[in-house]
């Protein structure tokens, strides 16, 4: 079984194992993940871990398998079964799988090894990254005349800014643990085989939170990335009122009753 789904409470992490390959993708290991994250997006998760097992997070597409392709093969599995023409609302599933979701609960990257390619496209998918010390992430595509098609042109240059993603996409060079957190590529750098512990331990510390509130702000982050400041400001107040309303008042009323005093907030 290339994927897999561990649950601990409401932290579900989703495991991609092929580590004789680096963890490449196939389509059957996309369509798993495809289902997984169905799962999690469904399911009663409040967070998602996205893992790669054996010490690399994702070489990308497997090309060894797009080498073999014939035309009739490549117009009958990617462009008549991927195919995202404009104006379509539902995307179909995309060649690395969960890529082209948007899910509604947050995901965190445990990014061991590479994350290259289509790879990196699966990781700029998660709201978070964890990235061990020599991770490493990189457009290689970039070398072999493969295209971004996985998301990698819309949301690196949302993470970086446009000019530092077009030299990622258009130099495909190796960006390392330290400059990927330097230029926000990540959010924290751990010793390598601790990203797993980490991202875990941040998504139970999310899970703790009064989840309505939680959401709504990151719904308004996410959707109002691109507006101009009015129209965010009246999507952020769309989103926010009936959470302030419900949730906002019982948790001032905790706070006025003693809860989170001192700093201590264990028992929120």
């Amino acid at each position: 079984m290339t994927v897999r789904i561990e649950k601990t409470g409401h932290v579900w992490t989703i495991i991609h194992s092929r580590p004789k390959a680096r963890n490449a993708v196939t389509p059957e290991s996309a369509a798993a993940l495809a289902a997984a994250f169905a799962e999690f997006e469904a399911g009663d998760a409040r967070v998602g871990v996205f893992y790669g097992e054996g010490g690399a997070f994702c070489a990308g597409w497997d090309l060894k398998y797009v080498s073999r392709m014939t035309d009739a093969e490549f117009q009958t599995e990617i462009v008549d079964r991927m195919a995202f023409p404009l104006g379509a609302n539902t995307p179909p599933r995309a060649p690395m799988g969960p890529s082209r979701m948007e899910f509604t609960k947050p995901v965190i990257g445990a990014i061991e090894g590479p994350a290259v390619a289509g790879g990196m496209e699966l990781a700029l998918l998660c709201d978070m990254r964890v990235m061990g010390e020599n991770a490493y992430m990189g457009v290689y595509c970039r070398r072999w005349g493969v295209p971004l098609i996985d998301g990698g042109t819309v949301r690196l240059p949302r993470l970086v800014g446009q000019g530092k993603a077009l030299d990622l996409i258009l130099t495909g060079r190796k960006v390392d643990a330290q400059e990927c957190h330097r230029i926000g590529l990540c959010e924290y750098v751990v010793a390598d085989g601790e990203t797993r512990t980490k991202a875990e331990a941040l998504a139970h510390e999310i899970a703790k939170f009064p989840q309505s509130t939680m959401l709504a702000d990151r719904r308004s982050a996410i959707e109002g990335c691109g507006m101009s400041v009015r129209n965010a400001l009246r999507l952020e107040w769309a989103n926010a009122v009936d959470t302030l309303r419900r949730d906002g008042i019982r948790g001032a009323g905790r706070f006025a009753g003693g809860a989170g005093r001192h700093g201590d907030f264990e028992d929120i």
